[in-house]
């Protein structure tokens, strides 16, 4: 079965004293693979300036947009229209031999091949008094481990917007145990890299038709790296695999290499973005 949705894209920027020359930089756009194809994209600003397309450096493609305009705002709109390929997540056989497959994961050999995503990072480094908090079975293959940290993460942080920001670190998080999507996504990716196993920090958006949790923002997920399995995605918000309602834009180490804007502007007041952010399920094949 095939599922086909389609994607409002929404932000604002508010420049208090207004500003002469802007660069931003979006990534947002769906990305292309074996269970998602895009089908249609279109991207515009309220002023007119023409947009660029290019491929960053992790090969996801964004949109730049320069404008020497004086300007004291700017809305940007995307549309996508995608189809989904519905997945089984647990549609593969987990190894017979746990020993071996720890054995597998502990080899330099494999600690090279994954060595991007077995790196900390400022936003998934686990504290020395936090490196306890959670502890993998030895006795349970990778997969049932991951599949329980999912739920450990579920359970151990709330759903609650406002409390934290893209800088928040992860300790505190951990002791206030409130926070949004991207923070499950760090603690779960964390963990999972403290015991080698690589993981990776996902952007893209979600289909809340199911009453799952997220915000008017962009979605975010991890990815672990299952030997002889491949990339596994695990939504540690909503204690789920990543299914055909998760619409994938990019993965990289944390939230750093996946935000969705960024840019360089030149200005001396405060500025405010606003986001929304719409998914719609048009129809199933």
């Amino acid at each position: 079965m095939q599922y086909e949705y389609e994607i409002d894209y929404d932000t604002q920027n508010s420049y208090e004293m207004g500003l002469n020359e802007a660069f931003w930089q979006f990534l947002v756009i769906p990305e292309e693979n074996e269970t998602q194809e895009l089908t249609y994209w279109h991207f515009e600003n309220d002023l007119g300036e023409k947009n660029s397309v290019s491929v960053n450096g992790l090969g996801f493609k964004t949109v730049q947009v320069r404008s020497k305009k004086q300007l004291n705002h700017i809305k940007f709109n995307a549309h996508f229209k995608l189809t989904k390929k519905e997945i089984n997540p647990f549609d593969f056989e987990l190894p017979v031999d746990v020993p071996e497959e720890r054995t597998l994961v502990e080899s330099n050999d494999f600690k090279v091949d994954y060595e991007p995503y077995l790196r900390k990072t400022e936003l998934t480094q686990l504290l020395e008094n936090h490196k306890t908090i959670y502890t993998f079975n030895s006795g349970k293959s990778i997969f049932e481990n991951l599949i329980e940290l999912n739920q450990w993460v579920y359970r151990h942080l709330f759903f609650k917007t406002g409390v934290t920001d893209v800088n928040t670190c992860l300790d505190e998080i951990i002791e206030n145990r409130h926070g949004v999507c991207q923070d499950f996504t760090h603690l779960f990716c964390a963990i999972a890299k403290h015991y080698g196993v690589p993981a990776r920090y996902v952007s893209g958006y979600l289909h809340q038709g199911h009453g799952f949790f997220g915000d008017s923002q962009m979605h975010a997920w991890a990815e672990a790296y299952v030997p002889n399995v491949g990339w596994v995605g695990f939504d540690p918000t909503n204690n789920i695999l990543a299914n055909h309602n998760h619409i994938k834009v990019c993965h990289g180490k944390d939230y750093t290499d996946c935000a969705p804007l960024k840019g360089v502007v030149h200005t001396l007041g405060k500025n405010e973005t606003e986001y929304s952010v719409l998914v719609k399920a048009a129809q199933q094949q």
